[in-house]
């Protein structure tokens, strides 16, 4: 099946719209703060150093959500969305007690 240039040039523009709108849509998701229900349940910190060692003891030095199998973005991500919140967006250097590492 041969494919015509002007074919080829839709497709990828339309491609190259869906990518774009759907970056923006993750863009716009709210994010996780430590305050909300969820996150005090799961001890999450935006900043993974800050994790209180004493009541979440499974925490080692490295761990956080971009190297978490949960975290649905890239590793080098800022904020990437979670289902464990509901899917909200979380902190790359984050941390929660949730925390699984990525294979």
């Amino acid at each position: 099946m041969k494919t015509s240039r002007r074919s080829f040039l839709i497709t990828s523009i339309g491609v190259a719209t869906t990518v774009a709108l759907s970056r923006q849509a993750f863009a716009d998701m709210p994010k996780a703060s430590e305050s909300d229900p969820t996150a005090q349940a799961l001890g999450y910190k935006a900043d993974a150093t800050k994790v209180d060692k004493a009541k979440f003891a499974k925490y080692v030095a490295g761990q956080s959500c971009s190297n978490c199998s949960f975290y649905q973005g890239k590793a080098t991500d800022a904020w990437a969305p979670c289902p464990m919140f509901g899917g909200k967006q979380v902190a790359g250097k984050g941390w929660c007690s949730a925390y699984n590492k990525k294979a």
